[in-house]
């Protein structure tokens, strides 16, 4: 039995089909949802860590409804090892904050599990397209099937060293506690602020009302930054409040239902306001 751990229900789909076509590596596709280069890693007393991170989404969303149980699947597969001796786990963990994040977040549970936690890490690995050319991907979800089933040979056992040396680099998140990770490259991670990608998302906003997502998506695509919508949205929300960016629309529901621009000294335009400005 292989638990397949895979950071985002994108890079899963091409996986799944992977695991489908090659028995010898048929088993269950763990999803990690959580995207742990982004946020806090401290806990308060009393607090669980799927808790935490779940107020912390649903400030970011606005949502009360986020959830995060990836610790609680975690525990559930050490737990199944602990009945299997037979059972391994693997991580699939692309060139990427959130799956080097994730491997160092997995590290102090699978040391339990020492010879079964098994490392498939994809970066700086050539592989082919739907056209045969050599690409080198930055995600598990840009690989082809057939191609993750060729990778499977590069799947390795996590050394004792490696738990040793790497073991620490978790606890030194939590302490950092920074509102960033970054990815600097192999298993190396930086702390930063929470603002870090605010300047870029700054340089995509003028003087002329937009939407919201399309700067956002303008930062993702060209910056490529890995937090993802949500979070960027939430630092355009952010920086309305703190006078950068002035916002009008429903900044409650999607990036599309709101606008922002360039303060140049006006106030922030609130919901409230905006609907005043709207009856005058």
């Amino acid at each position: 039995m292989i638990y397949h751990f895979v950071v985002g229900d994108m890079a899963a789909q091409p996986l799944q089909e992977a695991i489908f076509s090659e028995p010898s590596i048929q088993g269950e596709i763990i999803v990690l949802k959580d995207i742990l280069h982004v946020g806090p890693l401290q806990k308060e007393e009393g607090q669980s860590f799927s808790d935490m991170r779940a107020a912390f989404w649903q400030l970011v969303t606005g949502s009360d409804k986020a959830e995060v149980t990836d610790m609680e699947q975690l525990l559930e597969v050490s737990k199944q090892m602990y009945s299997n001796p037979d059972a391994q786990a693997w991580l699939w963990m692309a060139p990427w904050p959130a799956d080097v994040c994730a491997y160092h977040w997995m590290l102090p549970y699978m040391s339990k599990h020492l010879g079964r936690f098994h490392l498939l890490s994809i970066a700086g690995l050539p592989f082919l397209n739907e056209d045969g050319k050599v690409y080198f991907p930055k995600n598990i979800s840009e690989i082809l099937p057939r191609e993750l089933v060729k990778a499977r040979r590069l799947a390795r056992q996590v050394t004792p060293a490696e738990f040793e040396v790497d073991g620490d680099e978790w606890q030194k998140m939590v302490n950092d506690n920074a509102g960033i990770r970054t990815h600097e490259g192999g298993k190396k991670t930086a702390p930063r602020s929470e603002s870090h990608y605010d300047n870029i998302l700054l340089s995509f906003c003028s003087h002329q009302f937009q939407k919201a997502h399309k700067v956002v998506n303008q930062a993702i695509n060209k910056y490529n930054v890995p937090t993802g919508d949500a979070y960027l949205g939430w630092r355009l929300r952010c920086m309305a409040q703190e006078g950068k960016l002035v916002l009008q629309g429903d900044a409650g529901k999607t990036l599309k239902d709101f606008e922002i621009k360039l303060s140049g000294g006006d106030a922030v335009i609130t919901d409230d306001t905006a609907a005043t400005e709207a009856a005058q």
